[in-house]
């Protein structure tokens, strides 16, 4: 049921490359799946010791239910968040620019004379081309969808949080524990290791300097070591790992602890894992985020955290087609003052 969630997403959202409104059918295709899978949420819920008074006066305490909390919160702000993106798509009914398909003859304006549409020179060769009309477009028109990407940039980040704070919630599998290094010298490498353990005032941004990270992937590759370096230093501070928030355990570490080296790297890296993401705020999940999502067993947890992946991944793709509208409007604009540029100067030479 769960892996029907980002399915039914894909099915809804995974033709649309474009902004532009849902048809009506795969809106209340949406709705309806949405309706069905989030109602089990109904039925989570948590009990807690209440007083009851019975007819003879008598005050007793019986134990009350009430929607779980992470649930109560989660889910009302993830549907709030859903529905301003369909509004959002719902707003892109009239616009001054439109869509083409590769290779193929469009308008230069949707009356007028023709271009050849040609294949994108980046990474989105398959989606459809934005065009502009000549001059580009008007003020208004830019000035609105530069709000409305960052009202979606606002909602990225809301549906980013909310899946991170779900995620650092669940519980470490006991298989990733068992796979850590045995060393968290050894998955850093010594460069990296020498550098957190000799510094006297650690800076993870002078470190992200030094490493010279050059693409995401790259980003990634070290978030993972980074991360699977600090349990192993967590693991040797004698933190138990077996809770499901860091913040709980921090709590519970002694002033001992706190000055073991270990427990001053795991500090060091979890500094330094914090800064490559927010350098990168893009990146992918990483393997710890991965085998989490994979081994969850609560339900309620895993629909969370399912919502609110395909709404960051709604919202950035909108941000994403905005971006690329107004890329296409830029270089419009800088056609059309070349092309009056030109003129000038040839004007001035016949004046001349």
């Amino acid at each position: 049921m769960l892996m029907y969630f980002p399915l039914c997403a894909a099915t809804i959202f995974g033709q649309n490359q474009k902004l532009e409104p849902l048809s009506p059918e795969k809106k209340s295709m949406w709705k309806r799946e949405m309706s069905c899978l989030l109602a089990v949420c109904d039925y989570m819920v948590e009990f807690f010791p209440s007083l009851q008074t019975l007819p003879n006066g008598t005050s007793v305490e019986v134990m009350a239910s009430r929607p779980r909390s992470d649930i109560h919160i989660n889910l009302p702000a993830l549907q709030k968040l859903d529905t301003m993106l369909q509004e959002i798509l719902d707003s892109f009914k009239e616009t001054e620019f439109w869509y083409a398909e590769q290779g193929k003859l469009v308008s230069a304006t949707r009356a007028g004379s023709f271009r050849l549409i040609t294949q994108r020179p980046d990474e989105k060769w398959w989606l459809p081309v934005p065009c502009i009309p000549r001059g580009g477009l008007s003020e208004k028109a830019r000035k609105d969808l530069k709000h409305t990407r960052d009202c979606a940039n606002q909602i990225h980040k809301a549906a980013m949080s909310i899946n991170s704070s779900l995620l650092a919630e669940m519980k470490i599998p006991d298989s990733y524990i068992a796979a850590l290094p045995k060393s968290g010298r050894a998955g850093l490498g010594d460069a990296m290791y020498r550098f957190m353990n000799t510094s006297d005032k650690f800076s993870p941004d002078q470190l992200m300097d030094y490493l010279h990270i050059s693409s995401e992937h790259e980003a990634l590759e070290l978030a993972d070591r980074v991360e699977a370096s600090m349990y192993t230093w967590r693991r040797k501070a004698c933190v138990a790992h077996s809770k499901s928030s860091w913040d709980m355990v921090k709590q519970l570490i002694s002033e001992t602890e706190r000055t073991d080296k270990n427990y001053v790297l795991a500090e060091r890296a979890e500094s330094l894992l914090f800064c490559l993401k927010q350098r990168y705020p893009e990146l992918s999940q990483t393997s710890l985020d991965a085998c989490k999502i994979q081994y969850n067993k609560d339900v309620g947890q895993a629909i969370l955290e399912s919502y609110s992946r395909v709404l960051e991944s709604l919202a950035f793709s909108i941000v994403a087609w905005i971006e690329d509208v107004l890329h296409e409007d830029r270089n419009m604009r800088c056609k059309e003052r070349s092309v009056v540029e030109d003129m000038q100067n040839r004007m001035s030479k016949l004046d001349i």
